[in-house]
């Protein structure tokens, strides 16, 4: 899965929709499952944790709109319907009952990609973390507040920024360059002063790290896990 961008699944009972849909986004670097109704669709969501379902309304048996009414709530999985041109009734009703996105038949294989890639993008930030607690520290994100003992902090948006980043990818290094970019400043020094002062925020001892640590000669990690 780490080389793929996301593992999709296609329900389509039209063999040739789902033969088309895999090849294209296979190319485009997404991992591809399919299911021809939506009761193999099922047998295949219990075994797998898809990260978005592009799914027909029109099929024998269960259609699209039963799926999304049964078990979206079940699934927290975005879905992107296919409709055809002329069901503007079950489009809105889908997206009523919980659909993400829709796109009409037939359709071109290049805005699959971008409305795929939007709700994917979605998703991921609607995923980052907000409020991360860890020992004797809260950082909540939203209220641009750290939590030590009983001590109250207050961030800035810079902070902010990079907090977000790195609680977002611990044990990532961040070179200067790397933080710099985030938050357009590209002075070393500057950087190492707003290094210096969330270590005052979140470390028992800033002088010497446990979270917030230094990789000589590389840039900077959280350690938080």
């Amino acid at each position: 899965m780490d080389n793929f961008i996301a593992h999709i699944l296609v329900v389509d009972d039209d063999d040739g929709i789902r033969s088309l849909v895999k090849k294209y986004l296979n190319e485009n670097n997404y991992l591809i499952t399919t299911a021809q109704n939506a009761e193999e669709a099922i047998t295949k969501i219990k075994l797998i944790k898809f990260d978005l379902i592009i799914l027909d309304i029109m099929m024998p048996g269960k259609n699209g709109l039963e799926f999304i009414q049964e078990y979206k709530n079940k699934l927290d999985t975005p879905i992107i319907l296919l409709t055809a041109k002329g069901e503007a009734k079950e489009r809105i009703e889908g997206l009523e009952i919980g659909a993400d996105d829709y796109l009409p038949k037939p359709f071109e294989p290049k805005e699959l990609i971008l409305r795929i890639q939007n709700i994917i993008d979605k998703t991921n930030i609607n995923n980052q973390k907000k409020i991360i607690e860890f020992e004797n520290v809260k950082i909540d994100l939203r209220k641009l507040l750290i939590l030590k003992d009983d001590s109250e902090f207050k961030i800035n948006n810079t902070e902010k920024i990079i907090l977000e980043k790195m609680i977002n990818n611990p044990g990532k290094i961040f070179s200067r360059e790397d933080i710099g970019y985030l938050i357009d400043l590209d002075k070393e020094r500057s950087i190492d002063v707003i290094i210096t002062r969330l270590r005052k925020k979140i470390e028992i001892d800033p002088k010497k790290p446990k979270f917030l640590q230094t990789v000589r000669g590389t840039g900077y990690v959280l350690w938080i896990e």
